[in-house]
C-alpha cells in the first residue's frame, strides 16, 4: 500500500484502476489517496466486501478444510510405508511427534501472520521448512481464519485505515491555492 503518490494518473493507470473494478479491485479506495493492498484470493473486496465476499470466504474455508484432511489421508499412507517397512517403534514415534510439533507450530506462527506483520523477516525465512512439514496445521489456520474475516483482513484495514487517516491530514492542511494568496509587498 502506497499512501505518498504523488504522480498524477495516467492512460495506463486509470485502465488498470477500470480493471481491477472490474475484479474486484479498489472499490473503496481514495482518489488520488492511498491504495488498499490485496489480499490472495480476495483482491481487494475486503475493503467493502463486494464481490461475493462471503461466498469466497466460505469457499476458501471449506477448500482448506477438505485439503487439510486429505493431507492427513496422504501422511497416514506414508505412515503405513514406514510400519510396512518395519523401522521401528521409535521412528514411528519420531515421525507423529515430529508432524504434531511441526503443525502446531505452523498453525501458530501462520495465525500470528494474519494479526501482524513479522518483527523479524530473517527468522520468517528460517522457520519456512517447518512450517512446511506442518502445512497441516497452516491449511487449518488458514480455513479457521476464512470463517470469521479475509485471512489478514484485520491487520490489512488497520494499516489502511491509518494511511487513510494521514492522506486526509496530509490534504487537509494543504487546502486552498497557493498561486492566489497574496504576497507580502517589500520595500514601500
Amino acid at each position: 500500500m502506497s499512501d505518498d503518490e504523488q504522480t498524477p494518473r495516467t492512460a495506463d493507470d486509470a485502465a488498470a484502476g477500470s480493471a481491477a473494478g472490474r475484479t474486484g479491485g479498489a472499490t473503496g479506495a481514495t482518489p488520488g489517496g492511498p491504495r488498499p493492498e490485496e489480499i490472495r484470493f480476495f483482491g481487494t473486496t475486503w475493503v467493502d466486501h463486494g464481490g461475493h465476499y462471503g461466498l469466497r470466504r466460505a469457499g476458501l474455508a471449506a477448500g482448506a478444510f477438505a485439503a487439510a484432511v486429505a493431507s492427513c489421508f496422504v501422511l497416514r499412507f506414508a505412515f503405513q510405508g514406514l510400519r510396512i517397512a518395519n523401522t521401528g517403534g521409535l521412528v514411528n514415534g519420531l515421525v507423529i511427534v515430529m508432524f504434531a510439533v511441526c503443525s502446531a507450530i505452523a498453525c501458530r506462527k501462520t495465525w500470528e501472520g494474519f494479526q501482524r506483520r513479522p518483527d523479524d523477516p530473517a527468522r520468517e525465512d528460517a522457520l519456512r521448512s517447518l512450517k512446511a512439514i506442518g502445512f497441516i496445521g497452516s491449511l487449518l489456520a488458514y480455513g479457521a481464519r476464512c470463517l470469521t474475516e479475509a485471512p489478514g483482513e484485520k491487520l490489512h484495514r488497520a494499516e489502511y485505515e491509518a494511511a487513510l487517516a494521514r492522506y486526509e491530514k496530509r490534504r487537509g492542511s494543504r487546502t486552498g491555492n497557493p498561486a492566489a494568496r497574496k504576497k507580502p509587498r517589500r520595500g514601500r
